[in-house]
C-alpha cells in the first residue's frame, strides 16, 4: 500500500518546501494543487481562509487536502496587513517597501506572524485545525537572504535575528507555521496510523 496523498492547497514553491520540512517523517505523499485550480479567500480570519482553501481543494481533487493561511499583523497598523498580507503588493519587495513606508518612523514596531493550518477530508469537511503565533517586531530595513515574504523585516528578539537571517531549521522551530504544525502533527500521525486517510492507488 502506498502512503496516503495529501494535496497542498498552494502553488507557492516556498511554502511547499516549508510544508515538506514540517512533515518530514510523516508517511504521506504531499502534492501541489493542480495548476489553474484557484480558491478565492473570502474569510475574515486566517482560520476561515485555511478551512476554505483546504475544503475546496479536497472537493476538487477527491483527495485529502491541507492548507494554511498566514500573515503578518502589525500592532501600530491596527493588525494590518493581516489576512491581506499576500495581497499587500505585487511582489515580496513591493509588500516590504509598502509596509515599511506605512510604518514610517513609528517607535512601536511590535508585530506577530499568525498561521492557521487546516486538513480537509475528500468530501470537503474539516478534520483538523491548528493555529500558531510567533511574536516579534518590524525592522527599519530588510536583513538576511533566506526565507520569503516578510521574513527579511520580521525580527525575533529571542534569536537576535530576522526570519531571513535564520537557518531553515531554526526558523521552522520558532515560526508561526512551526507552532501550528507542532499542534497538528501528533493528530495527523494518529489519523494516518489508524488508517483514516486511506492510501494512494498503485
Amino acid at each position: 500500500m502506498n502512503p496516503p496523498v495529501i494535496v497542498l492547497a498552494t502553488g507557492n514553491q516556498g511554502k511547499l518546501r516549508e510544508f515538506q520540512d514540517h512533515l518530514q517523517g510523516i508517511d504521506c505523499q504531499l502534492r501541489l494543487k493542480p495548476e489553474g485550480l484557484e480558491v478565492e479567500e473570502t474569510g475574515t480570519t486566517f482560520r476561515e481562509n485555511a478551512e476554505i482553501k483546504a475544503a475546496q481543494i479536497a472537493q476538487a481533487t477527491g483527495h485529502w487536502a491541507i492548507a494554511d493561511d498566514s500573515g503578518l499583523a502589525v500592532d501600530a497598523l491596527g493588525g494590518r496587513p493581516g489576512v491581506y498580507s499576500a495581497r499587500y503588493g505585487a511582489t515580496d519587495p513591493d509588500r516590504i517597501e509598502k509596509l515599511l513606508k506605512e510604518l514610517g518612523n513609528q517607535p512601536v514596531r511590535s508585530a506577530q506572524f499568525i498561521c492557521a493550518v487546516a486538513l480537509a477530508r475528500p468530501d470537503g469537511t474539516i478534520a483538523l485545525v491548528a493555529e500558531g503565533i510567533c511574536p516579534g517586531s518590524i525592522t527599519s530595513s530588510p536583513m538576511g537572504d533566506n526565507g520569503f515574504g516578510y521574513d527579511p523585516i520580521f525580527y525575533v528578539p529571542s534569536q537576535g535575528q530576522t526570519f531571513a537571517q535564520m537557518t531553515p531549521a531554526v526558523k521552522r522551530s520558532l515560526s508561526h507555521r512551526g507552532q501550528a504544525f507542532k499542534k497538528l502533527i501528533p493528530q495527523l500521525v494518529q489519523m494516518i496510523q489508524a488508517g483514516q486517510l486511506g492510501s494512494a492507488p498503485n
